[in-house]
């Protein structure tokens, strides 16, 4: 239950040892309100002199006020560690996270690091507050009541003592199968995560096709799968609480019988049968506690098992291989035997890579093509730095062998340009200035006239510094795609574009309009431009044809065209000729 990690964590230990201690005390607290309470039945029973009734139950008193003041100290110590060491965690994993970039997201999916950063860590902090004390509850207090129960009654400590590993089998029968479903869940959460922010950025494009309404049942499907696997984990949860509680119960009936026909047969004296009673219940108290929170700490484990995975993936190493770089016309660069494998393929809809050979070169438009799922964004974003191929892999640029792409004077070279662009809350100006954020007034100008913004700004009352939202709310995705290619248009000094499906969210109509801009924007760079619109191959130099995460053509144009191979075949294929 205890993942072994939490003991690098700092001042886990220094905690376990002041609980440790704590708890301690607080059993023999709890002996003593036993003790205590069984005098005072004793002498009461017996009819001795108020005297000797007032002042066990007085000491009861006590230990009942030290006992939850002991819990309430331990409750608080367990809550600062909780709260301290979650938000150390968040913070650990947000800066993996920006430390890694673009990586880590095609890696793992950006719901599931939502999902880890957001709700994982709430679970998280859960977790430690009730793991920690249960846990040392269920090791520490029945052992001391079960030795003092020994010595009023060997018989009674021998029944406890054969009930617990009954309740404990079950337990981890239980525990198993809800563990099982749990990890289920959470897997499912996650799926579900990620598919909800790939439908919300889908949307434009979904109704723009005319499918939103039919992608409705799609969503359905997805959340209705969760909720029966939430279901499924709840009822096994339940059944184990109930369990539990049905055990514990029968082995406090079963040890009253048998305390009840000793006092009738006179085999032992009333205080020792009494206190035992008394004590049964707080010596099965901890494992019902933990019985009742194990479905929330399972939740926080596997949160918590998630996050480790993350924390402990291993940053790109050498990335500053590669020599100063300023890429010019007589540069290239060159891929022998590339391969790139997904560590979990159901975290991206593209295909894993094994290029053979490809080479580029100078100021020239490559257009990469491929049926959907084909690799073209997996490659892409390899060449961008943003996936590491295997270390085998062949990489030279001009001549320079590095071991990927991940290079920082390379990527101080690139500029991306994404379905989808980041857009910040801010103002247009502050955000065409993404790349370059010293950059004056007229430079944002006159980057936003070279990318058919400045008629637009104009009807905004703000002009420049109208604000916009997050994620671009209030501007049409058109204009979004525009801020984007002015700020290419501003860091004019990076000589390589990168572009993954710029328009593949827009109407036919937005995209002739972005055409014109992008074309002067293609001049005297390097640019890839994966694409599966056709009227873009018109514009390229040179094609890449992609098919299962390899260049099965490659060449210019009219090159591929006489060749009638597996581009003649893609082209009439999305022009939807019968082949």
């Amino acid at each position: 239950m205890i993942d072994k990690r939490l003991f690098r964590l700092p001042g886990t230990k220094k905690l376990l040892l002041m609980l440790a201690g704590l708890t301690i005390l607080q059993a023999f607290v709890i002996l003593f309100q036993g003790k205590y309470l069984a005098d005072a039945l004793v002498n009461s029973w017996k009819m001795k002199p108020l005297q000797t009734i007032i002042y066990p139950m007085t000491l009861f008193a006590v230990a009942f006020v030290v006992r939850h003041l002991l819990n309430l100290i331990n409750t608080k110590i367990v809550q600062h560690y909780s709260s301290t060491m979650s938000e150390e965690i968040r913070s650990q994993l947000l800066d993996k996270v920006y430390n890694s970039g673009p990586q880590m997201i095609s890696e793992r999916g950006t719901g599931n690091l939502v999902t880890a950063s957001l709700d994982g860590i709430d679970l998280v902090e859960n977790y430690f507050k009730l793991i920690f004390t249960k846990m040392m509850n269920m090791s520490i207090i029945p052992p001391v009541l079960l030795i003092y129960i020994y010595f009023q009654n060997i018989a009674s400590g021998i029944t406890l003592t054969i009930i617990v590993p009954l309740i404990i089998l079950f337990m981890i029968i239980l525990g198993l199968a809800a563990q099982s479903k749990a990890d289920e869940q959470y897997d499912q959460y996650t799926i579900l995560s990620n598919h909800f922010l790939d439908a919300l950025r889908g949307l434009p494009t979904l109704k723009m096709l005319g499918l939103s309404k039919r992608y409705v049942k799609n969503i359905y499907t997805v959340s209705d799968e969760y909720r029966r696997r939430t279901m499924n984990t709840l009822r096994i949860a339940i059944l184990s609480t109930f369990a539990i509680d049905w055990l514990t119960t029968l082995g406090i009936a079963i040890l009253a019988v048998f305390l009840g026909f000793g006092l009738i047969n006179g085999a032992f004296p009333l205080f020792p049968a009494l206190v035992t009673l008394i004590l049964a219940p707080e010596y099965f108290l901890p494992l019902r506690d933990f019985s009742n929170d194990y479905h929330a700490t399972l939740d926080g484990k596997n949160a918590l098992t998630n996050i480790f995975s993350i924390l402990e993936r291993k940053d790109t190493e050498d990335t500053d291989k590669l020599d100063k770089l300023t890429w010019n016309e007589n540069s290239d660069f060159e891929i022998n035997d590339l391969q790139f494998n997904y560590d979990d393929e159901d975290k991206t809809a593209d295909a894993s890579l094994d290029i053979d050979h490809l080479k580029l070169s100078g100021y020239q438009n490559v257009g990469v093509i491929g049926k959907s799922g084909s690799g073209k964004s997996t490659l892409i974003r390899v060449i961008g730095g943003f996936l590491t191929p295997e270390k085998d892999s062949d990489i030279k640029i001009n001549g320079q062998q590095i071991p990927h792409f991940t290079q920082k004077n390379w990527q101080k070279e690139l500029t991306f340009l994404p379905q989808a662009p980041y857009l910040f809350a801010g103002t247009l100006a502050e955000n065409i200035a993404f790349y370059r954020p010293e950059a004056s007034l007229d430079q944002v100008k006159d980057a936003a006239d070279k990318a058919g913004l400045t008629d637009f700004i104009e009807t905004l009352k703000d002009g420049y510094e109208t604000k916009i939202g997050e994620g671009g709310r209030g501007i049409s995705g058109g204009q979004q795609q525009r801020i984007m290619i002015a700020r290419a248009f501003l860091d004019d000094d990076r000589h390589i574009l990168i572009f993954d499906e710029p328009t593949a969210h827009l109407d036919i109509e937005t995209e002739y309009a972005l055409k014109k801009p992008m074309e002067e924007l293609f001049k005297n760079h390097l640019v890839l431009f994966a694409t599966h619109r056709l009227h873009w191959i018109k514009e390229m130099d040179y094609v890449v044809v992609m098919d299962d995460g390899m260049i099965v053509e490659q060449g210019t144009p009219d090159q591929l065209r006489a060749h009638q191979g597996a581009y003649s075949d893609l082209i009439k294929n999305m022009r939807g000729d019968t082949l």
